[in-house]
């Protein structure tokens, strides 16, 4: 048990430094590339930091844990909106964004929609998993040539706290997303490690232990790349970050891990699980769509629902 409690410690270390690499490489490549900030967010931060998700839903399926895989990335959807979007809108309000985050915010409805449609089925099959991955690709590609087609315009929106940027070389920031990255992945991993370990000792169901501990471990290169954002006012990285993620987990994890190994889909998905994270995303969805934003009374909000909706998980 102390080895495990050693591997959380420097799991939060490990998160905390790559959060703050990726953050300032992210920024830095987004200029020297000359694409709008939310592009970069989506691509590199919210698919790269979902990397823990897919290693954890493929190790998952394989070993012939498909509640851990499945329950690893509805857990984590959730986790991102009411837990990461409410802790970084408590410190810094959402109020200023890119608005043709528009685009990419019906692209987290349609993936999360699906979602729902293949969870009232046994099994998510090798053939579905590549369709879902296909889409993936094809939507990363439209999002990059609009976003090139759009930049001068997009970047014009910005406020002038978003276009504060460092000078970095192309070398440094390159040492800076790769190193970020992989130190949130190490650090995710030891946190996963530690923590999934004294949930057992608990005697947590795999289920449960995919819905929240591993759930939220793998999620927290999001909250700590999301805490450093709000600090710094990047109010597109902290959206990107999340909706970019939330598209990946589903298309590509779930896409790649059902290619590798078909998985298995527990009832409790397809009644309990999935509605509510849909029922989620919609309301962030209508948040965004609506130009509501999220302030800080909203932000606590989501984070009284997130510790019910984790209560209730134990229960059903």
């Amino acid at each position: 048990m102390l080895l495990d409690i050693v591997f959380v410690a420097c799991g939060l270390v490990g998160l905390y430094f790559g959060a703050e690499w990726l953050l300032r490489g992210s920024v830095a490549l987004a200029w020297r590339l000359a694409i709008p900030t939310l592009i970069v967010s989506l691509v590199i931060v919210g698919f790269g930091t979902s990397m823990p998700e897919l290693l954890v839903s493929v190790r998952a399926a394989l070993s012939g844990s498909s509640d851990i895989a499945l329950g690893n990335v509805v857990g984590s959807n959730s986790a991102n909106i009411l837990l990461i979007i409410g802790v970084c809108a408590l410190i810094s309000p959402i109020i200023h964004w890119d608005k043709s985050v528009r685009r990419d915010v019906w692209m987290m409805l349609a993936a999360s929609a699906l979602l729902l449609v293949l969870v009232q089925f046994s099994v998510i099959g090798r053939l579905t998993g590549l369709g879902m991955a296909v889409i993936l690709f094809a939507y990363l590609a439209y999002t990059y040539w609009q976003g090139k087609q759009r930049v001068e315009e997009l970047n014009a929106d910005l406020e002038p706290d978003d276009i504060k940027h460092e000078s970095l070389t192309p070398g440094f920031t390159a040492l800076l997303i790769l190193g970020g990255l992989a130190t949130l992945f190490v650090g995710a991993e030891l946190l996963v490690r530690g923590s999934t370990s004294l949930a057992r000792d608990f005697g947590v169901s795999e289920a449960v232990i995919g819905l929240t501990v591993v759930a939220i471990g793998t999620s927290l290169p999001e909250l700590a790349t999301g805490i450093m954002s709000a600090m710094k006012r990047h109010s597109d990285i902290m959206i990107g970050n999340i909706i970019g993620s939330n598209i990946f987990n589903i298309l590509f994890i779930l896409g790649v891990t059902a290619m590798l190994q078909p998985i298995s889909v527990d009832p409790r998905f397809g009644s309990f699980d999935v509605p509510i994270m849909l029922a989620v995303t919609v309301a962030f969805a209508a948040l965004l769509l609506g130009n509501l934003g999220v302030r800080r009374i909203v932000a606590g909000l989501m984070l009284i629902v997130y510790a019910g909706y984790t209560v209730m998980l134990v229960q059903v």
